[in-house]
């Protein structure tokens, strides 16, 4: 036995958390992502089996190993966004490293798959420190999109990352035993000004 499963447009629409109008637009012009057919009385009916399902991964990510407690906590908040949406979440991925590590394999390894076609984090700096819009359109460019939960910027990660930079151009220009303590005093000055201003 077969079953056809289909719904009004304004029950697929409230799903999708649009208005009934946008929908009934986009059915006029044929731009809904299902198969959608009206009947003679002037109802609409969608077939919500056609739609594509969309396979996201959530990616958690913390500076160091202090902060792992803050980790899981960002994780169930990306699994709350998720279930929130209705979304499916085909991979969990929580890494501990610095946002300038291009080298982090949980990320890499979400970005190679092509089955994961959404990536959702809290905030940019989570995947990214630097170069965000670029990852993006690359993504994009392939038919998979990265969703944002909290598009504000966070600050705590911030000086311990302009760290990790002073560290390493200290490095390159004094060599590595000096430059950590260099970078340490930089850092120093650069509080004492913020707490003064």
């Amino acid at each position: 036995m077969c079953y056809i499963i289909f719904m009004k447009l304004s029950a697929w629409a409230k799903t999708k958390g649009i208005s009934y109008r946008s929908a009934w637009k986009m059915h006029k012009s044929n731009k809904l992502p299902v198969r959608s057919e009206q009947l003679p009385n002037g109802t609409i009916l969608v077939f919500p089996e056609d739609e594509k399902i969309e396979q996201a991964a959530i990616y958690a990510r913390v500076s160091s190993g202090d902060q792992k407690k803050d980790l899981d906590r960002q994780l169930l908040r990306l699994v709350d966004y998720a279930i929130e949406h209705r979304i499916l979440i085909a991979e969990k991925v929580k890494e501990v490293g610095s946002g300038m590590n291009g080298q982090r394999k949980g990320l890499l390894r979400l970005l190679a798959n092509k089955n994961i076609n959404l990536i959702i984090v809290e905030h940019r700096d989570r995947l990214t420190r630097f170069g965000f819009s670029y990852l993006e359109a690359s993504l994009k460019s392939s038919g998979r999109k990265i969703i944002v939960v909290d598009s504000t910027e966070i600050q705590d990660d911030i000086v311990r990352d302009l760290h990790e930079v002073i560290v390493s151009m200290c490095a390159r220009l004094y060599g590595k035993r000096s430059a950590k303590n260099k970078a340490d005093k930089a850092i120093r000055a650069i509080n004492k000004d913020v707490d003064n201003a």
